[in-house]
Parts: C-alpha cells; sequence; structure tokens
C-alpha cells in the first residue's frame, strides 16, 4: 500500500535519483542516469517556507514532491515518480498532499509549472482545481556587464540591521504586486544556504526599486555557469520599465561578480511588456512551459507588472 509522509533528509539521496531519472525519461534522454538536473531535493527540503512530501510502499521511496510558500501564493514542484510506478495513482497522491498544505496555509492564489505539450499532465491538476493559463518563457542571456548596473547592493554584503530592513522593504513592494505576496522566506534561504544572492535596486539613497533572487552555480537551482533568477520584481507604476532594465543589468552584474556566463529568467507570457523587454535586451526563450492557476485568476501574471518568477 502506498502511503504519504512528510520527506526526511536520509531521503535525499534516493529522492534526487528519481527526480533525475523521472524527468530524464519524459524528456527523452538517452541515458537518463547521466541526465544533469538542477538538486532540487536537496536545495528545498527544510527550508523555512517549504514543506516536503514522499511517497513511499514498503519501505521503498516512489517519489516526492514539494510545496512552497510565498504568502498568499504558492506552488508546488517538483512532482517525481518513479517511471515504473508512471500511472499507478501517486502522483495524484502527492498532489493532494501539496493542496492539503496550502489549504493549511490558507494559501489564496496556487500554482504550478507543467509541460504545455502534455495532455497528461495537465489533466492530472486540472483534478484539483488547477486551470492552464498563459506560457511562461525559461530566457537566458550572456551576463554581460552594463554601464546602467547602478544603485545596487547586494543582501549578502549588509549588516544584520540592514538586511532586515532590505527584507522589510520587499515585503512592501510585492505587497504593491500582489496582496500578501512575500518572498522573505526564500531571500532568506538563498542566503542562509548560500545558493546564491539578491540584488537589492534602490531609489535614492532607501527607496527599494526593485530586487532579484539569484540562485548561482551546480549546488543551487541554477546550474554550471548559470545566474538563475527566482524570484525578481520592480516597483510598479511610472518609470517601471527603466526600473526592470537596470534590475537585470544588476542581475548580470551579480552573474559576473560570482564568476557566472548566463543569466536564467522566467517570464509570464501574460506579463507582456516584460516579455518584451527581454526580448529587447538579448534574452531568448529555452524552454517553455504553462502555469497553471487555482483559483482561475491571474494573480501577479498581468500586463503592466515588470516581474521574473519560475515555478519549476
Amino acid at each position: 500500500m502506498v502511503s504519504i509522509r512528510a520527506l526526511t533528509e536520509r531521503d535525499l539521496p534516493e529522492a534526487q535519483r528519481i527526480i533525475r531519472d523521472a524527468f530524464g525519461t519524459f524528456l527523452g534522454a538517452p541515458d537518463p542516469e547521466t541526465f544533469r538536473f538542477p538538486p532540487y531535493a536537496h536545495a528545498r527540503f527544510g527550508a523555512e517556507h517549504i514543506e516536503s512530501f514522499a511517497a513511499e510502499r514498503d519501505g521503498e521511496l516512489l517519489g516526492s514532491n514539494f510545496a512552497i510558500n510565498w504568502g498568499s501564493v504558492g506552488f508546488f514542484g517538483p512532482l517525481s515518480i518513479r517511471p515504473d510506478y508512471w500511472d499507478s495513482g501517486v502522483g495524484q497522491r502527492l498532489v493532494a498532499a501539496v493542496s492539503d498544505q496550502f489549504e493549511g496555509w490558507g494559501t489564496r492564489h496556487a500554482g504550478l509549472f507543467t509541460f504545455a505539450q502534455s495532455a497528461k499532465h495537465v489533466g492530472l491538476y486540472g483534478k484539483f482545481g488547477f486551470h492552464p493559463r498563459f506560457l511562461t518563457a525559461i530566457m537566458a542571456a550572456p551576463a554581460r556587464l552594463s554601464g546602467s548596473a547602478r544603485n545596487w547592493s547586494r543582501y549578502s554584503e549588509l549588516s544584520e540591521t540592514q538586511r532586515a530592513e532590505a527584507e522589510a522593504a520587499t515585503r512592501e513592494l510585492t505587497e504593491t504586486l500582489y496582496d500578501g505576496l512575500d518572498l522573505r522566506a526564500e531571500l532568506r534561504t538563498v542566503f542562509q544556504r548560500k545558493l546564491g544572492d539578491t540584488a537589492l535596486l534602490w531609489e535614492g539613497d532607501s527607496r527599494l526599486a526593485g530586487f532579484a533572487i539569484c540562485h548561482c552555480g551546480p549546488e543551487s537551482e541554477a546550474g554550471e555557469g548559470v545566474c538563475f533568477v527566482k524570484f525578481g520584481a520592480v516597483r510598479p507604476g511610472p518609470g517601471a520599465e527603466d526600473r526592470f532594465a537596470a534590475l537585470l543589468d544588476a542581475c548580470a552584474a551579480l552573474a559576473v561578480a560570482a564568476g557566472m556566463t548566463t543569466v536564467v529568467a522566467g517570464v509570464n507570457l501574460a506579463r507582456e511588456e516584460a516579455y518584451r523587454a527581454m526580448l529587447g535586451r538579448g534574452f531568448r526563450t529555452q524552454i517553455q512551459g504553462v502555469t497553471m492557476h487555482r483559483p482561475n485568476e491571474p494573480g501577479y501574471s498581468r500586463p503592466g507588472l515588470f516581474v521574473l518568477d519560475d515555478w519549476r
């Protein structure tokens, strides 16, 4: 009988192996065992804003799933099942677990990123009330220094008091994007686990204009030579496009400082101005998927908002 329980630290090597094999098999990798995939299990397990779930049968790990809490917003993934247990109902059990977690957190807007071409995946998540909306493009550009990368700082270089002030400022900014959206725990996790850093863009001496939480390198969710923007946003309203350009330059500068050669970021195509701005600055789509939302509402994926995120 299959049971769902909390993932444990002892499970992590096998959980990561299953993630690698499952995605490698689905994507048609010639040898799933050598398929390179981000260490999601290790990067996400035990974080203050993440709950991790395991599916087990007779002491064997069959798969895992992760629920991520961004305040009023939550998403889950990666959901992975051992390929020999596909179509056995294990995936539904793990989706039910994260759905219950969202209810416990009081999440108002829940979602996920999945393969747009897969009717099976869209159908599975649809059983739990998730609706496919716009595509999300995962885009990449070379990391190059720009003269406009100015008036920004790194969260890691602030004092403890300054870090607390910066966190509060990010909370105030995300509130203007969607009521209750809160990235502070994500920011702290990246810092505490040395997964990367956060670029803070300033207007004047003290007003936060934007920020970008970035993973860097193979021990994070980014990959070798990559600076991956897990979440980035600028203050909406007049001048937002200029602030967005400056934030992209700050991400590139952070990447160069960390020895990374590429910047990767996701943008939902409902944020049409942000998508066009990224195209104009040399970003090109590597892969694209569809985000599914519960309820069937845009959340913060709507025109006029310059936001980067990745719900993978």
